[in-house]
């Protein structure tokens, strides 16, 4: 990966783990011990799938550009249907706590499109690679 996409991938993934642990603790208070773990498999979760959704659509930017837009409503569709699945597979779980689960999905995968779109805001990408040329001008 090119250092601008590691530098995006870690200003999403790092502000989506401080959620996660915010929830940890919150969810561990509240809902004791299992609320702990529902909300760190929650967050695990999160930051595979939108770390491997970005990973591929940077992917397929390069490599087909005319798919990029496409590719990206595609990806975000499937993260959001393949989450519901997660959702409904753990829904009567007593591996942990289903509730503090789904919330911190929820508020895991905000907090990474909000941090994801600063990212790209305030990333300097250049729309036009420029000539690279044997002389200069």
């Amino acid at each position: 990966m090119p250092s601008n996409d590691v530098r995006i991938l870690l200003q999403a993934a790092v502000p989506t783990a401080a959620v996660g642990a915010i929830a940890a603790v919150v969810s561990g208070v509240v809902a004791g011990g299992k609320g702990a773990i529902g909300a760190v498999v929650a967050t695990l979760v999160v930051i595979l799938f939108m770390g491997l959704g970005l990973y591929i659509l940077q992917r397929t930017a390069k490599s087909l550009p005319h798919l990029f837009q496409a590719m990206g409503l595609m990806l975000y569709a499937a993260q959001i249907l393949l989450l519901f699945v997660f959702l409904a597979a753990f829904k009567n779980t007593t591996l942990f706590h289903p509730r503090a689960f789904a919330f911190t999905l929820v508020a895991g995968t905000l907090a990474w499109i909000a941090a994801q779109t600063r990212a790209h805001m305030k990333s300097k990408i250049l729309y036009v690679e420029p000539e690279k040329t044997g002389h200069s001008s």
